[in-house]
């Protein structure tokens, strides 16, 4: 079975960020994965709404867009405008998960919602109707590059299980790559979001295959 991939474009090479998504997009990407990082609810920073517009001209692909920052209802509608497809929040950071996740919606992006490797999935089981993708932190998010959490498979198969009579597609982020992607897609999950295990392949498009499968 073809696994689905979405690249992280913070394991890219901005210098050549153009010709990068043109070599994930022409091996089969159809998702690209865009983390914001404010410096505060982790400790980098990364880029706004100005670079997800600038990438938005160079994708044909969803863009899936990880807002990790503190209170990101403030911002859903530069994002959205900016390009996002899908507009995904931590649940540790929302102040008013329903709220946030209907304000995405109403705005015609895809709500999302992302959790901590150490925050337990029933944390969500009250909104479960209220988004349509869940993004499971493998890694503390802020820094790409870290070692995957095995305990969080347990996570993965407790999101898919609930999922029975609900419709989310269950993503996976954090220390994903040809090593734990099999332990990863076991779960069931339909997702797994791959930065350094892609982007730092001598051979892109070769790597990309071989992560699907």
């Amino acid at each position: 079975m073809e696994r689905k991939i979405s690249p992280s474009l913070l394991a890219a090479d901005f210098a050549q960020l153009g010709e990068q998504i043109r070599l994930v997009e022409g091996a089969g990407a159809t998702r690209l994965h865009l983390d914001v990082m404010d410096g505060h609810f982790v400790p980098n920073l990364t880029f706004g709404p100005f670079i997800v517009e600038a990438i938005r001209r160079l994708a044909t692909a969803r863009l899936d867009v990880h807002l990790m920052i503190t209170q990101p209802h403030r911002y859903f509608e530069q994002f959205v405008k900016a390009g996002a497809d899908t507009v995904i929040i931590h649940y540790e950071a929302s102040e008013d998960l329903r709220r946030d996740l209907a304000a995405i919606d109403k705005l015609g992006a895809t709500p999302g919602v992302a959790i901590n490797p150490d925050t337990a999935f029933d944390a969500l089981l009250p909104y479960l109707d209220d988004f349509k993708y869940l993004l499971i932190m493998s890694v503390f998010p802020g820094f790409g590059g870290q070692t995957f959490i095995e305990n969080t498979l347990e996570t993965m198969r407790r999101a898919v299980a609930a999922r029975e009579d609900h419709d989310y597609l269950i993503a996976v982020d954090g220390g994903v790559n040809l090593d734990t992607l099999e332990r990863v897609y076991s779960t069931g999950i339909d997702l797994a979001i791959v930065g350094s295990g892609l982007f730092q392949a001598p051979d892109i498009p070769r790597r990309f295959r071989e992560l699907q499968g």
